[in-house]
């Protein structure tokens, strides 16, 4: 298990951008893959973005490409979610997950993730 801090969230218009950044505690952060989950209001979480261990890898939701891009900084132990052209669809509680997996590997199940963030709120208002 590692614990999962998110940040960045707010309010934004429409077409904006911002970004995301979830910090891992864990020294090892560069064992885990590390994904991006969104909840709307009534909704299910649903997959937004995962990254493999060494970055080579990314995986993204249909509709986020071309406007999300995760990225991760192993020396810091953080994980990016840049999120540009925001639309109101967009809004969510953000979360950030983490699970230890082999390199190159990337996941994108809820249930393939162990550890888990609280959430940051993203708002975009039309």
């Amino acid at each position: 298990q590692v614990q999962l801090v998110e940040s960045g969230g707010g309010l934004v218009q429409t077409g904006g951008s911002l970004r995301l950044s979830c910090v891992a505690s864990r020294r090892t952060f560069s064992n885990y893959v590390m994904g991006w989950f969104r909840q709307a209001p009534g909704n299910e979480s649903v997959f937004v973005a995962a990254i493999s261990r060494g970055g080579t890898t990314t995986r993204y939701a249909d509709s986020v490409k071309a406007r999300f891009t995760i990225s991760r900084d192993n020396a810091k132990n953080t994980v990016y979610l840049q999120m540009n052209s925001l639309k109101p669809e967009d809004t969510a509680v953000y979360y950030c997950a983490a699970d230890q997996r082999g390199a190159g590997v990337v996941v994108t199940k809820k249930g393939d993730f162990g550890s888990w963030g609280q959430g940051t709120q993203v708002t975009v208002s039309s």
